[in-house]
């Protein structure tokens, strides 16, 4: 009987061994590229957006590795705090595989539109999960990160908390939400219009805030010439600079705005035209930046804070 009991105690204990080195695949998670197994509490997660990061801080959780942001070195002055001992993992557009292997991670989340040639490469070294796009699935892209981290609940209530400060400051804008606000950008020797699939448009119509007639498209953008310079009027304008450090877009911005055209625009004559950060809003694409967009909106508009 002491030998049975030795036996049995012995072989529970090597069941425990198993498990306790085996990752925990509990749960399957549906995304862009199929479905995929992923531990129930992953510890050491690489994340290949912009938007992801922010996602991925919002909910709690740093990263062990990140693609660099877009702007910054490396990473964006408004989470670059959070970030101070996060891998570098290339960027979104060029991922360093060797970098994320030699990370070990877990788990890891990237995007079909930047990622999808190297999906198999990523899953060979982790259980990779993607979103489908860019632009303007921020919020449904942040639904699925959460989740796959085990993190859902805090998504879901970082999401919330951001639909009721919008829904604030649209019932505190009133008779505002009826102005036109026009959005553009510069970039090196290009200059666009952003209509309303983008990270700022999307956030303004949410709002409730008007568009000129001519950017009140469910498009992304277009590259002008100066030509459409009249077609940047509204009764606000917002422009954001895209500047990498080569004073490229800098320049392209001094140019436009020095145009006569530019000058002559009743939102510049009327002192309502902004130049606004272009990380915040547009390039980084997640909820800190979304969130930080809406305290430029209340200083702007003088409305009380949400926050």
């Amino acid at each position: 009987m002491k030998l049975l009991r030795r036996t049995v105690r012995g072989s529970f204990a090597l069941v425990a061994l198993f498990a306790a080195l085996q990752p925990a695949m509990a749960r399957e998670i549906t995304h862009a590229m199929g479905v995929t197994d992923v531990p129930d509490h992953p510890q050491r997660i690489v994340v290949l957006t912009n938007e992801g990061t922010e996602a991925l801080l919002a909910a709690g959780i740093t990263p062990v590795g990140a693609v660099r942001s877009w702007l910054g070195n490396p990473w964006y002055a408004h989470i670059a705090d959070q970030m101070a001992d996060v891998t570098v993992v290339g960027e979104e557009s060029a991922v360093n595989l060797e970098a994320i292997a030699a990370l070990e991670p877990d788990l890891i989340i990237g995007n079909k539109t930047r990622q999808e040639k190297i999906y198999d490469q990523l899953s060979a070294i982790a259980p990779t999960v993607m979103s489908e796009r860019l632009r303007g699935d921020w919020k449904i892209n942040m639904a699925l990160y959460t989740d796959a981290t085990g993190k859902g609940a805090e998504g879901l209530a970082a999401l919330e908390a951001f639909d009721a400060r919008a829904a604030k400051i649209a019932e505190e804008a009133g008779p505002a939400l009826k102005e036109r606000i026009s959005l553009g950008r510069f970039m090196a020797a290009l200059t666009r219009i952003y209509y309303k699939d983008t990270f700022a448009g999307l956030i303004l119509d949410q709002i409730g805030f008007a568009r000129p007639a001519v950017q009140d498209k469910a498009e992304f953008a277009d590259d002008v010439g100066k030509e459409r310079i009249p077609d940047f009027d509204g009764d606000r304008l917002f422009y954001f600079v895209y500047e990498t450090g080569d004073g490229a877009a800098a320049t392209q911005a001094s140019d436009w705005t020095a145009d006569p055209l530019w000058q002559n625009l009743p939102v510049v004559k009327a002192g309502k035209a902004y130049a606004v950060d272009d990380a915040i809003w547009n390039t980084a694409g997640g909820i800190i930046a979304a969130n930080l967009l809406l305290d430029d909106l209340e200083k702007i508009y003088e409305l009380p804070p949400t926050r």
